[in-house]
Order: structure tokens, then C-alpha cells, then sequence
């Protein structure tokens, strides 16, 4: 059962896709992309100023999107990894989401431009946006953030790659203290009942998963290797605390509720949202549907109340 809702927002985002021509390349998906993003933003909220840096990673400066609250002083942070299978999206298509937590909040939300595949491949965007954190922790002063207050999350490919720092950086000083997990992908395994149930939900459709998700990781030894899959860590304790996310209509809905579990059962504090009624990618029709718009304010408080307990 879908809510009806999203009818709207669907009709939109079909017809705006539907342009595609067969066989488009990753480019042209990209720039598409790109552009329904741009016909579909909502107004900008009031009290949020955007701005621009660019971080060192290996032989590449990654670009990132700056949202921060126009209140000033030292802000919380939270690093944000946008969705979009590894291979399209950008932090303009998904401005609509971090400028709304960053006036929520009152907060700075750094939004990570990483490196696409195909041409880049696992684990370039892997090791991007962990760069980024620690970029963050060493500039937090000039930028006017709390190093002991950087959280990360993201939504669908930025979920998984959220979760993914978050264990490349675990018990060091650049470890996040929390992880805000969207609808993620956390392995690569197809054989979950949501992906039968939901093999042609809109907005994700499982026949497209096994190309899509060759661009990011061509080998397919790595995609037990836990940055690519985090469920396969050998130990998940001493993760940071995690809301996770999920939606009812998702292939990708039991990913999430078997993270829970494992993250649970290592004695992470988990905070879950099953998503009744929601689609993958529900954020995007906030405009359209309440229960879309309640999510990321429910996904707010939970933030501010992690920054909270935290707070020097």
C-alpha cells in the first residue's frame, strides 16, 4: 500500500525521466538529473547561507556543498553523502534535504560531491568522503563547527557509504558520533524478500540493480569487503549511534532492518523508522506528501537530541 500522496510526485518524476532516450549513458543521466532536481526544489528555507570548500583527497580536490545556519557561532555538523546508485546525483540535487536539516537544527550540514562510477569506482567515493570528516575535524574552527559534534548520513548510495566511514573511522579520533541512514543499500545481496516483493516499486527497480551496482564495484570479490558492504563487518560494536530509515515499498527495506539488527545486537544504540506506506527516495516528495515531511523532521530531532547529549 502506497500513500496516495505520492501519486502526484510520482506522475511529476515519471514524466521528467521519461525524456531519457534508451541506452543513455551515466553522463546524460547525470545531467538530467540535474535538472528535474532544479524544476522540482522547494522554496529555500529562511536562515540558511550556502557556501563552497574544496578538500584535498588523494589527486583530486573534492568539492563540497556548505549549508550552515545564518545564526552563526560553533555549529553542530552533520556530513551528508547523496543518494543517486554510486552514479548520478550531486549536493544540488539534494539541497532540498540538507538546507532543510541545516534550518531545522540551526546547524552546518557538509554535503560531499564524491567521485562517480563508472569512471571511478569502489573505493574512490569510499575514501572522498572519509577525507571529508577528517578534513571537518581539522578545520572545524575556521569553519565554525564542533569537532566533538560531526555526525554523517545519507540516503540510498549515500547511506551506504555513510555507514561505511563510519567504519573506516571507528575508534579514531575522527570517529562520527552518530549516523543518520536513509532508506541505505548495505550489501549486495538480491536474495532479501523485499527485493521479491518490491521488484518493480517505483523509483527503484530491481531489474536495473545488477548493472548499476557493477559500475560501483566491477569486482565482485569486493563486495563482501565491509567499505562496500558494511554488513559484513567482522564487529560492528563501537559504532556510533544510528537512526535508520527504511520504506515499506523499497527493494532495499530489509537491508536496513538486518543493519538494525546487526548494529543492535553489537550494542550500537539504533533508532528505526519503518516507513509505512513510503517509497525509496520519499524525501524528494516532500512537497506532496506529509508523512515524507514528517520523516525528516522526525530525523531532525533525533539529530538534535544526539548533538545535545554531546554538547561540552
Amino acid at each position: 500500500m502506497i500513500d496516495p500522496q505520492l501519486e502526484p510526485f510520482l506522475k511529476i518524476w515519471n514524466e521528467s525521466w521519461a525524456v531519457l532516450p534508451p541506452g543513455a549513458t551515466p553522463k546524460e543521466r547525470r545531467i538530467l538529473f540535474e535538472y528535474i532536481a532544479d524544476d522540482m526544489a522547494l522554496p529555500r528555507p529562511g536562515g540558511v547561507r550556502t557556501s563552497a570548500r574544496f578538500v584535498p583527497s588523494g589527486d583530486r580536490l573534492v568539492t563540497v556543498r556548505i549549508d550552515s545556519h545564518e545564526d552563526g557561532g560553533t555549529q553542530p555538523c552533520l556530513v551528508y553523502m547523496h543518494g543517486g546508485a554510486w552514479m548520478q546525483g550531486s549536493p544540488m540535487t539534494h539541497a532540498d534535504i540538507t538546507m532543510r536539516i541545516a534550518a531545522a537544527n540551526r546547524q552546518t550540514v557538509v554535503s560531499v560531491d564524491y567521485a562517480l562510477a563508472p569512471e571511478n569506482p569502489f573505493p574512490q567515493a569510499v575514501h572522498e568522503c572519509r577525507d571529508t570528516v577528517k578534513w571537518l575535524h581539522d578545520n572545524a574552527e575556521d569553519l565554525g563547527i564542533d569537532p566533538a559534534r560531526i555526525a554523517v548520513g545519507g540516503d540510498s548510495a549515500g547511506g551506504n557509504l555513510a555507514a561505511a566511514i563510519s567504519i573506516a573511522l571507528r575508534d579514531t579520533p575522527h570517529a562520527p558520533m552518530a549516523q543518520l541512514l536513509i532508506y541505505p543499500g548495505i550489501d549486495f545481496e538480491m536474495d532479501k524478500p523485499s527485493y521479491v516483493e518490491n521488484a518493480d516499486a517505483p523509483l527503484l527497480n530491481v531489474r536495473g540493480m545488477p548493472a548499476v551496482n557493477a559500475m560501483y564495484i566491477p569486482d565482485e570479490k569486493e563486495r563482501r569487503n565491509p567499505l562496500a558492504a558494511p554488513i559484513f563487518a567482522e564487529s560492528h560494536a563501537g559504532l556510533p549511534q544510528a537512526f535508520i530509515a527504511v520504506a515499506e515499498n523499497d527493494p532495499l527495506r530489509d537491508d536496513g532492518y538486518a543493519y538494525a539488527d546487526r548494529l543492535r545486537e553489537a550494542g550500537v544504540s539504533v533508532e528505526f523508522d519503518a516507513g509505512e506506506g513510503l517509497i525509496h527516495g520519499y524525501l524528494r516528495a516532500m512537497e506532496y506528501c506529509v508523512a515524507s515531511r514528517e520523516r525528516l523532521e522526525k530525523m531532525c530531532r533525533w539529530l538534535a537530541d544526539c548533538y545535545e547529549a554531546h554538547e561540552a
